[in-house]
Formats: C-alpha cells, sequence, structure tokens
C-alpha cells in the first residue's frame, strides 16, 4: 500500500523546475506518493516570466501530463494542475485543480513587484515603492491574497509568502498585531469547504527558511474555521517532491490537525497524519 500522502505542487521544465515531468512523476512514484500532480507557474504577462512560465498554448503541457496518468494507470495517480499567479492571463478552467498563488505585489501605482525573488530585490522594492513603509507593502500583498482565496482556488498556496526573507525579522515584525490582522483578513477571505491550505515546504528545500509556510497561527486560525490542509513540497527538482514533510507534519500537529487532505483522481479525500 502507497503512503498517505501526496506530492501536487510541482514545477518541471515547462516552467523554472530542473527535471522533466517524467523525471518528477518517477521520483514521486519512488516516494511512495498516492498521487503525484503538476501545476506548472501559468503564464503572465510580464516580459521577464517568459522561459519561466508555461506558454500560452498549454497542449504539449496537458499531452505530457496524460501521457504519465496512462503510464502509471492502477500504480499511482498522475493529475493536471495549474498554479495560477494574481497576474495571470490564462483561467484555470479545463484542470484537475489549481493552486492559486500571489507572487507580486502591487505598488500605488500599480505596478507588480516579485516578493519571493530574493531578499535584495524586495529590500530595493519597499524602499522605492513604499517609502520603507512594511506595513504599506505588507498590506498591499495581502490584499491581493485576499483577491485570490475570494477565488475558490483548490488549494491557497504558500499564503504568507511576504514572509519568505523575514525569518530574522528583518523587513517586519510578525508578532506585530496589524500583521496579523493584514494575514487572518486574507485567510477569512478563503472558503474553507472549498479550498485547502497548503503547507509548504519549498522555501526549506531551497536554503531560504528553516521552518514551512504558513505561520503556526495561520494555521491554528485555519483549524478553528474547519479548514483542512494538505502537505506540499513545491518541488522545483526531482529530489524534492516530498522534502520536509515530515517537519510539514509536525508543523500541522502543532496547530492541533491530525489528518491532512490529499487530491486523488477520485477527488478530495482526508487520511490521517503518519509521517
Amino acid at each position: 500500500m502507497r503512503g498517505s500522502y501526496c506530492s501536487v505542487h510541482t514545477h518541471s521544465r515547462f516552467c523554472d523546475g530542473e527535471n522533466t515531468l517524467a523525471e518528477m512523476a518517477q521520483a514521486a512514484f519512488e516516494a511512495g506518493v498516492v498521487s503525484f500532480g503538476a501545476s506548472g507557474h501559468c503564464h503572465t504577462p510580464m516580459p521577464e516570466d517568459q522561459g519561466c512560465v508555461l506558454p500560452v498554448d498549454m497542449t504539449a503541457y496537458r499531452e505530457e501530463v496524460l501521457r504519465l496518468r496512462g503510464e502509471y494507470a492502477g500504480r499511482m495517480d498522475v493529475l493536471l494542475g495549474i498554479e495560477l499567479d494574481n497576474c495571470a492571463d490564462v483561467t484555470p478552467e479545463g484542470f484537475d485543480y489549481w493552486i492559486g498563488s500571489v507572487h507580486r505585489l502591487r505598488d500605488s501605482e500599480g505596478n507588480w513587484h516579485m516578493v519571493d525573488w530574493d531578499a535584495q530585490t524586495l529590500k530595493g522594492c519597499l524602499q522605492s515603492q513604499f517609502t520603507g513603509n512594511s506595513l504599506i507593502m505588507i498590506r498591499s500583498y495581502y490584499d491581493e491574497v485576499c483577491r485570490m482565496a475570494a477565488r475558490k482556488p483548490t488549494v491557497l498556496g504558500h499564503i504568507d509568502l511576504i514572509a519568505k526573507f523575514n525569518e530574522d525579522g528583518y523587513f517586519f515584525d510578525e508578532d506585530d498585531s496589524r500583521y496579523r490582522f493584514a494575514a487572518l483578513e486574507a485567510l477569512h477571505a478563503a472558503d474553507p469547504g472549498e479550498t485547502l491550505l497548503e503547507i509548504n515546504t519549498g522555501a526549506m528545500s531551497r536554503g531560504y527558511r528553516s521552518v514551512p509556510y504558513p505561520a503556526l497561527f495561520l494555521l491554528r486560525e485555519w483549524r478553528d474555521m474547519g479548514g483542512s490542509i494538505l502537505l506540499s513540497a513545491d518541488a522545483h527538482r526531482a529530489g524534492d517532491v516530498v522534502y520536509g514533510y515530515v517537519q510539514a507534519a509536525e508543523l500541522a500537529r502543532a496547530a492541533g490537525y491530525e489528518r491532512s487532505a490529499l487530491l486523488t483522481h477520485k477527488g478530495r479525500e482526508e487520511r490521517a497524519l503518519v509521517i
């Protein structure tokens, strides 16, 4: 019997991943997952994204996922997904599931700025676009998360990505009531009956964080809202398809969870956290 977890937040060479989809699926199968999902970064109108996101014509991507579905039929579910960005110019129709994520914040002039590229880029954005006021920057980011959450994605991706480079508290105080208010307001925009909140270990595997997203206070609030969680590696290489799942499960238990959700060909189901 295969494990009690899935790997459905993954990226391949179709976008900004290091491995082919076949290599990612094979690694997931060898890791014992119930289901593997391809969730390539959707196309955006941003010139700097081209080459790192799926093309407008996603035919080749779809065909490869469906080919792998046939190859692993009866052994591992293979799902066709997409990670939809907040500045996307495509829709999530026609996919088994979609991850709604915010990678950019918008300033008062309507310009977009990456929040997860590197710490120096975020620092420059804070100084040049938000006059060094981290609370204004935070408000802008979580306003975008509110809008994404309200769209009822299958999975709400790394909800507090703005904290990626903030483990030392350099950009803002995550215990500040004003920060928490903005984050919780965004969380409350999500529908726990429709959306899963992921516990994402992607920044850990790439050396940016020592703990998963999201913060414990958000997970506890989500539990109180009746929401379910999904373990996710946000893997950009084959070796990371279930990276940090032990730590993710520990965080889930600290928030009061005893079960986590899986996405399968039958839909969403929940199993005991046995990692």
